[in-house]
């Protein structure tokens, strides 16, 4: 049975609070302004150059704004601590068709490609990785499993310098030998795990993830926009050079952001994907109704919950600083490092993707509040309905 795919309509036609969306429309497109008064001083950054939300209720979308820029600077001055703009005419407008680098929300889809594989009872979720990957000898000695994988328990660091390596056979090395530096069931967020996972599920299904997502995700989704990259029409991201980046890759347009997923060849469990606002409310509500959107169905009901159930297999549930008052009754979703973010609420069946990008034109100390302050709006608007 086909379920109701998104539709633009009136906040009164998503059962929304009018007055609340209008706020939440305007405080996003602040977030792009300088802060300079009129001035012009571009040393007073805004949050991000340029913005867009995308908002909704059931199948309902309810708000769809741009504000800012999608590429604004040329470079970045260390010295005077500012972007360098580019000239009159040049910088490109922020619509919202644009994509982005989605950065973290790939790991989305590789939990959900994992579900995938468990539902098919190709894989277990409390299998032990060793047992797929026997050559990650350090994983199987440490008895990692796919559940700790995907909740970000298996005391694997934060990440690797694999963009340091020499090659990709020097790169899987340092892979298969990293042991856990946490205890073993305490949470510790990783880009690690994701990677590892990547493999796993590369192994069990015989496909490389960008086709596990491609063919499991976007392609029955109607998902067009989104797709590993490159992505020569999305927002532009940072200036990519030391000592504050990784690498010195200069002004990043649709190239992967994360320099690992970038040596990797742009196709990683962790980092890697863009896409839109639209396409992420297609994937929003494709969870929301328990894993279907129109005619297709990328999981069962069972496996949904699953993924968004507390603590949350590869999606964070009820975190207050970046989903404000919606964080209390279940609500599921995730940030990137590049400024994204998605929020699902079951329990009132509203979503909220909010894509910026804060590192143009470099990266800085993330602040989550607008973040947290939108999805509060969105929170509002049910309760105002």
């Amino acid at each position: 049975m086909s379920t109701p795919r998104l539709r633009v309509g009136t906040p009164e036609r998503a059962g929304l609070d009018p007055v609340e969306l209008a706020h939440l429309v305007r405080e996003v497109r602040e977030l792009t302004t300088d802060g300079s008064g009129g001035t012009g001083d571009t040393r007073v950054r805004p949050w991000a150059p340029g913005v867009v939300v995308v908002a909704g209720r059931g199948p309902v979308i309810a708000v769809q704004e741009a504000a800012g820029w999608a590429m604004r600077y040329a470079s970045y001055d260390p010295e005077t601590d500012a972007g360098v703009e580019l000239p009159p005419g040049a910088p490109v407008p922020m619509t919202v068709d644009t994509p982005f680098d989605l950065a973290s929300l790939t790991k989305l889809c590789t939990a959900v490609a994992a579900l995938q594989q468990i539902e098919r009872g190709t894989l277990g979720i409390d299998a032990r990785v060793g047992a797929c990957l026997p050559e990650f000898r350090t994983a199987a000695r440490h008895g990692i499993t796919v559940r700790q994988l995907l909740t970000h328990t298996s005391g694997l660091r934060a990440e690797l310098p694999l963009h340091a390596c020499a090659d990709d056979a020097e790169r899987l090395a340092l892979l298969r030998a990293e042991a856990p530096v946490g205890e073993p069931g305490s949470y510790l967020y990783s880009d690690l795990n994701m990677l590892l996972l990547q493999y796993v599920l590369e192994r069990v299904s015989g496909h490389p993830l960008d086709v596990l997502v491609r063919e499991g995700i976007t392609r029955p989704l109607g998902m067009t926009a989104t797709g590993f990259g490159p992505c020569p029409g999305a927002a532009a991201t940072e200036d990519q050079r030391r000592p504050w980046a990784k690498a010195d890759r200069g002004m990043l347009r649709g190239e992967v952001h994360d320099e690992n997923a970038w040596a990797l060849g742009g196709v990683a469990g962790h980092a890697g994907l863009f896409s839109t606002g639209r396409d992420l409310a297609v994937f929003c509500r494709a969870l929301l109704a328990g894993g279907a959107y129109g005619p297709a169905r990328i999981l069962g009901p069972d496996f949904v919950e699953l993924l968004l159930t507390s603590p949350g297999l590869g999606f964070s549930v009820d975190q207050p600083w970046f989903m404000g008052e919606l964080a209390g009754g279940g609500a599921a979703g995730h940030t990137g490092f590049t400024g994204t973010s998605l929020v699902l609420d079951p329990a009132t069946d509203t979503f909220l993707v909010l894509l910026a990008n804060t590192v143009h034109p470099r990266r800085r100390q993330p602040d989550s509040g607008p973040r947290a302050a939108a999805a509060t709006r969105l929170a509002r608007a049910v309760r105002g309905a």
